[in-house]
């Protein structure tokens, strides 16, 4: 099962293994958090496969997500849908608490009562919150968050450890750094940024422009998680001996805001305005990814120059939306 397979890293992760030939069922609420044509869009590819069924479904409802695990009894299960977004959990946290903690909690027991070997759930970089020293290591303390967002992943990983510890269930944990590409979500930079170049309008540059993120391509993350699948974590002495584990996903270079906003501006052939602003509550000013461990029990690691990602993100949104 892949949830939150109508959104942005659930689909590609969704495709890809329905291009290794394996049946997938995808699980979205398909909520209006963002413009719900463009999750019908991904899923419609999604939906042409013959070993895709798809679940609409909200993670809350602890009867439908128990009864839909009593069908399938999953083998594995990729748990990708979540409340995402940093600045929209300032003012509605309530609905990161129902997504983010209860959600996660009925797929953790549907994980528990119904065989499954291998739980992979979405954490974030956001984790690390007011850490300051760079890169940032799975290895680090998080126990700083600096918005709720962050705080319900946090979250997220003490539960899978505790699920993890009581009932023996292998999870693994993905911490992903500013994921972009083909079909991304467009309440993040690099879509705003193009909508607003588009369109004529500033692009809104929060700290003054002096933000450093370490953007991630999505095919990489998709790859990550292909080769994460069949690798069941075994008992983790860093984990207290649970079958645990955490990794960070990130590109393992932070590259500069205005290098990204010059990039958008080559590629979409128009130069932006730009609205300098102070710095967002929740918000930091440098990610920065270690990614040795997953380097060193994968044997990869997300590479992709920020050049070609934005080359292939721009592609996609002027054929997309027949810019």
């Amino acid at each position: 099962m892949v949830t939150g397979a109508a959104g942005f890293i659930g689909f590609h992760v969704a495709r890809q293994l329905l291009a290794e030939g394996r049946p997938v069922v995808g699980l979205d609420n398909l909520n209006s958090y963002y413009d719900p044509a463009l999750k019908q869009a991904r899923l419609n590819v999604l939906n042409r496969e013959r070993c895709f069924s798809f679940e609409q479904m909200d993670l809350k409802d602890r009867a439908g997500i128990a009864a839909l695990f009593g069908r399938h009894r999953f083998a594995k299960v990729i748990h990708l849908a979540a409340q995402a977004g940093v600045r929209h959990s300032i003012s509605s946290p309530h609905t990161y608490a129902d997504a983010n903690l209860e959600g996660f909690l009925n797929v953790l027991e549907g994980c528990r009562h119904h065989g499954c070997n291998h739980l992979i759930y979405a954490s974030s970089s956001s984790v690390y919150g007011a850490n300051t020293k760079l890169p940032f290591s799975v290895k680090d303390r998080t126990d700083h968050p600096v918005s709720f967002y962050a705080a319900t992943k946090k979250a997220n990983e003490v539960m899978a450890h505790s699920y993890s510890h009581l009932y023996r269930l292998p999870v693994t944990g993905l911490r992903f750094f500013t994921i972009y590409g083909p079909w991304g979500r467009p309440d993040m930079a690099m879509f705003l940024f193009a909508n607003a170049i588009v369109e004529g309008k500033p692009i809104r540059l929060f700290n003054h422009g002096k933000m450093r993120r370490d953007f991630t391509y999505i095919d990489d993350v998709t790859r990550v998680v292909t080769r994460l699948i069949d690798r069941v974590p075994s008992d983790n002495p860093q984990a207290a001996n649970a079958p645990a584990q955490v990794y960070n996903v990130g590109n393992h270079r932070p590259e500069d805001l205005m290098h990204v906003v010059a990039v958008l501006e080559k590629e979409l052939e128009r130069t932006a305005a730009q609205e300098m602003l102070p710095m967002q509550p929740g918000d930091v000013p440098e990610t920065f990814a270690d990614v040795s461990d997953l380097m060193r029990d994968v044997g990869f690691s997300p590479s992709t120059p920020i050049e070609e990602g934005i080359r292939n993100f721009v592609a996609w949104y002027r054929e997309h939306y027949k810019v």
